[in-house]
């Protein structure tokens, strides 16, 4: 066990690109002590087996009142990453709790219910594709395909799941963008969070008035039949987590495949040459470029000892699921390299990018379909599209949790 000090090492809140510093850290240990905005000390599971171990621990809790320094009152008002910690839903819920709220969204997730989804998943593809032709068109050859295609896709997806109105996606992206931002001052973190919240109870409101079919209602309906199942903190808590991860996750696997396979050109031609499908893509670029970089928060509910160090009781740990994802020690010494045929090796390690254990991403089969859909319908449509500009001078996400770029400008032709 390692119970020497190490340097923590500081997070940048304006993100940036996660790699080298990664593997960096890596080469130190599967867990790293890190500083996070506000001068917040944790901790970090980078390695993939540490990781794994880490995510399905038993003495491992979501729940924020096992944050010691939030609940000995040490984290400010405005904190960035206080959402995490503080929203009331699946992904801040343990045991019967947990099992509670997941079973009132899951059946929203079935593979049923996404191959059920797969026709109005192509139609609009096909729409958006036709919009980003356009865009182009408009734009003297080039268009900003994170805009056009890759944010509107999941964002149309996920509200038409929750009966979302068009007139509320863009502001609730934005709204959305602000809450995993973490290089946002505490006054704009605090007036992020609480539009968002008004607007999606004004949605809750509406919809208990004039229900419809879909799963905000759903969610209303479970509530009003057995008051104990869900409360309206519950419920907005839970239409948050889902406008953010429902859309932000997908947001970015597609864009970073996009950019993988223009940066790879030889990886696309094995896909059309037959060597290797479009699943084969999405699962290589979840190891390679995961959506999510540190994903805040679990906490040990006792001192453990993870990857050989000691994780102290009540620490705030980030999953670092972009490091787990090209930890040599589990994907080998080029894990460094984007290579679509490595899932159909016999070792192959399934990524852990869309998380681990009984907080697995309930959308992740939904996530998956819509990044196949995209990216073959995108480049059977245009065959020659590549990046408008040179990768490094692509802008970063301004957060350590997402991981992409801001805007992806692409020639189609």
């Amino acid at each position: 066990m390692d119970t020497s000090p190490a340097t923590p090492h500081r997070l940048d809140p304006a993100g940036g690109c996660p790699h080298a510093d990664n593997a960096r850290l890596l080469a130190r240990g599967a867990v790293a002590p890190v500083v996070m905005p506000g001068g917040i000390e944790g901790m970090a599971v980078l390695g993939h087996e540490a990781l794994k171990e880490f995510l399905g621990h038993p003495e491992v809790a979501k729940d924020a009142r096992h944050f010691t320094a939030l609940r000995e009152g040490r984290i400010p008002e405005g904190w960035p990453l206080m959402t995490f910690a503080t929203v009331r839903g699946m992904t801040t819920a343990d045991g019967d709790d947990h099992r509670r709220l997941r079973s009132l969204v899951s059946r929203a997730f079935t593979a049923r219910r996404v191959a059920q989804l797969r026709p109005r998943i192509v139609e609009l593809t096909d729409e958006l594709l036709d919009g980003l032709a356009r865009a182009a068109a408009e734009e003297g050859g080039s268009a900003d395909l994170r805009r056009h295609f890759a944010l509107p896709l999941p964002m149309s997806v996920i509200s038409e799941l929750l009966g979302v109105e068009p007139e509320f996606r863009d502001r609730l992206h934005h709204l959305s963008s602000q809450v995993v931002a973490t290089d946002i001052t505490p006054a704009q973190a605090v007036a992020a969070n609480r539009e968002l919240v008004s607007v999606l109870a004004a949605i809750a409101a509406a919809k208990a008035a004039s229900p419809g079919d879909d799963l905000t209602s759903a969610l209303i309906a479970a509530r009003e039949e057995d008051g104990d199942r869900l409360s309206q903190e519950e419920l907005i808590g839970t239409l948050v987590l889902m406008i953010i991860a429902g859309h932000e996750t997908t947001l970015n696997l597609i864009t970073n495949a996009v950019r993988a396979l223009c940066g790879h050109p030889d990886q696309l031609d094995l896909v059309r040459a037959g060597e290797a499908d479009w699943d084969d893509v999405v699962e290589e670029t979840l190891r390679w470029d995961a959506p999510v970089s540190y994903f805040p928060f679990r906490y040990p509910v006792r001192d453990l000892v993870v990857g050989g160090t000691l994780v102290p009781r009540g620490t705030p740990v980030l999953a670092g699921y972009s490091a787990a994802g090209r930890d040599p020690s589990v994907h080998g010494p080029d894990a460094g390299r984007f290579d679509v045929t490595r899932p159909r090796r016999p070792d192959a390690v399934r990524p852990l990018s869309l998380g681990h254990g009984a907080h697995y991403c309930l959308g992740a089969p939904l996530a998956r379909t819509e990044a196949v859909i995209a990216l073959e319908r995108l480049f059977a449509r245009f065959p020659g599209l590549r990046l408008a500009v040179p990768e490094d001078e692509l802008v970063r996400h301004s957060s350590f949790v997402g991981n992409s770029v801001r805007t992806l400008p692409v020639r189609l032709k």
